[in-house]
């Protein structure tokens, strides 16, 4: 029983951890296009501001084309966090179905300790009546 509710404990733990992981990275997804939104809003300003969008112009500000460059490695990253998104979402579900077991096989055991509790406790109570119907 002991070693049950320390396995329960450690895929409970797991569970836990396999949470705060996607949860983090569904955090830093959020963040990456919010970023890469804000670096859009920079680059468009910026050109309007100089009155160049043509990338290719010589005199297209710098500033531009570093937010551009930065926004398309923010857009990367939001591309290589999904599928570890993906990833960590499988072994959370993953987690969740071996946790469910575990508290299957517990809820059973603790059943079939009821039930022989229960068939002990009638067993006192049966010879408690014998005794009295034999008086």
């Amino acid at each position: 029983m002991k070693n049950r509710e320390g396995l329960l404990k450690l895929k409970k733990f797991n569970v836990d951890e396999k949470r705060r992981q996607v949860t983090q990275i569904e955090t830093m997804l959020s963040d990456f296009d919010r970023m890469a939104e804000d670096l859009e809003n920079q680059i468009v300003q910026e050109q309007k501001r100089v009155g160049i969008d043509d990338v290719t112009h010589f005199a297209y500000p710098t500033f531009a084309r570093a937010a551009a460059q930065r926004r398309d490695n923010l857009k990367h990253s939001t591309e290589e966090l999904k599928s570890q998104l993906e990833k960590a979402q499988d072994e959370l579900t993953e987690a969740v179905s071996e946790l469910k077991k575990i508290e299957l096989m517990d809820e059973r055991d603790q059943m079939r300790q009821r039930a022989a509790m229960d068939a002990i406790e009638q067993d006192g109570m049966d010879d408690i009546a014998g005794r009295m119907a034999r008086r």
